[in-house]
């Protein structure tokens, strides 16, 4: 088996954080009363639920390597996440940084920050 690690991250609502995803390409595989996990390909995703939260307030985030950050960018505008400064969700354009690596974001529905990474090549 290879080693990986996972992100635990919030969830309001295990329903409509698997509706949001599902939109993005994940599915889900697992679901109890208090964890869900979803994936897409390589990128495993773990939601523990936190009804209490407030997304404003939520200081939750991951990476998530991608091979295309900007495809996954517009996968996320095509299921309609709006590109905003503002608000959840919302997605950020992936842009070149001076490591010479892509970075972009994505907020979930939940506040979560997603960074959008790919690394330069």
């Amino acid at each position: 088996m290879t080693e990986m690690a996972t992100p635990n991250l919030p969830s309001r609502d295990f329903a409509a954080t698997a509706r949001f995803f599902a939109r993005l390409g994940f599915r889900e595989t697992w679901r109890d009363a208090g964890w869900m996990i979803l994936r897409r390909g390589g990128l495993v995703l773990e939601f523990f639920l936190q009804p209490e939260l407030d997304p404003a307030r939520s200081g939750f985030g991951c990476c998530l390597r991608l091979q295309d950050a900007e495809a996954f960018f517009q996968a996320a505008r095509a299921a309609g996440v709006p590109e905003a400064d503002t608000g959840w969700p919302r997605a950020h354009r992936p842009r070149r940084q001076a490591w010479g690596g892509t970075v972009g974001a994505l907020v979930d529905p939940d506040g979560t920050l997603f960074r959008l990474v790919q690394e330069p090549g």
